[in-house]
């Protein structure tokens, strides 16, 4: 691989991931427009542009038939990743709520193993479990309703991870542009009843803000996407963990939010770990 065109896959990856923590900073600039009003507006967009690409390549919108299952089974649990979500990063400060997202990796490996039988070896098992200690840090668990935000975070990379397995299960058998297009007319039709049902009339600022989270979210998948055009998986998605300290960064510049020791000591586990994986991982496919 030529260094010119990693080096395009760094900037892509740490692109997308700054374009997730912004489209996060739109979602927790409004907390008067209801969750679902939100969901909706981001996955019209989604759905829009990637109509367009499938129309503009002359692709159609047809699925084989083997493939309807796993399409509808990520599409449905790809929306709940998206309401679990939205919730953890309305109600927790924008770091926590990063760094319990970038769990997702982590979660796609368990998941991908239990049901794509994927092998996994005693140091990947050591580092997902310490992740885990990590996250514990992050959402310092009590017996309190003031833990459900944290756990909603929790839930979200879990439906993250059944999703994305999905769509490795699905990578070489259906277009990319298909997977996208009817997750997010699910996610449409699915938050259209209680968007509508709890609608607010946006002011012009709060539609900007609306507006952005679409916008945001497709930037952060397109540039992912080349990302990993431009170099495998395993050299760039490391990368992608650069969204806790852009979480951090903006959380104290925007919301004047600092996180807790706890918080960092779980950030720098994640991270730790995640660094420690991608070599481990890199290691295994050259030998």
């Amino acid at each position: 691989m030529k260094i010119e065109q990693k080096t395009k896959a760094i900037f892509y990856m740490l692109t997308s991931a700054l374009g997730f923590t912004l489209m996060s900073v739109a979602v927790k600039s409004i907390p008067g427009i209801p969750l679902f009003e939100k969901i909706f507006l981001r996955n019209l967009i989604s759905c829009f542009l990637a109509a367009f690409l499938l129309i503009y390549n002359k692709r159609g919108f047809s699925v084989k038939k083997e493939n309807i299952l796993p399409v509808f089974a990520r599409s449905f649990l790809g929306f709940l990743g998206v309401i679990t979500n939205f919730y953890a990063v309305e109600h927790l400060k924008l770091a926590d709520s990063n760094m319990l997202n970038k769990l997702s990796p982590i979660t796609v490996s368990i998941f991908a193993v239990l049901f794509l039988k994927e092998k996994v070896d005693k140091q990947q098992i050591i580092g997902i479990l310490i992740s885990f200690v990590g996250a514990l840090f992050v959402i310092k668990p009590t017996f309190s309703l003031s833990v459900i935000p944290s756990l909603s975070g929790l839930a979200s990379v879990t439906f993250a991870g059944l999703a994305y397995t999905f769509v490795r299960y699905l990578n070489d058998k259906e277009d990319p542009n298909i997977i996208v297009f009817y997750f997010s007319l699910m996610s449409v039709v699915c938050s259209a009843p209680m968007a509508f049902y709890s609608y607010v009339n946006p002011t012009p600022v709060q539609w900007v803000f609306l507006i952005s989270i679409g916008v945001f979210a497709c930037l952060a998948q397109f540039f992912m996407t080349y990302s990993y055009k431009n170099a495998p998986a395993s050299e760039v998605a490391v990368y992608n963990y650069s969204g806790i300290p852009y979480g951090i960064i903006l959380g104290y510049l925007i919301f004047n939010e600092i996180p807790d020791i706890y918080s960092i000591i779980g950030g720098v586990i994640i991270i730790v770990v995640a660094i420690y994986l991608y070599n481990h991982n890199k290691k295994n496919k050259m030998a």
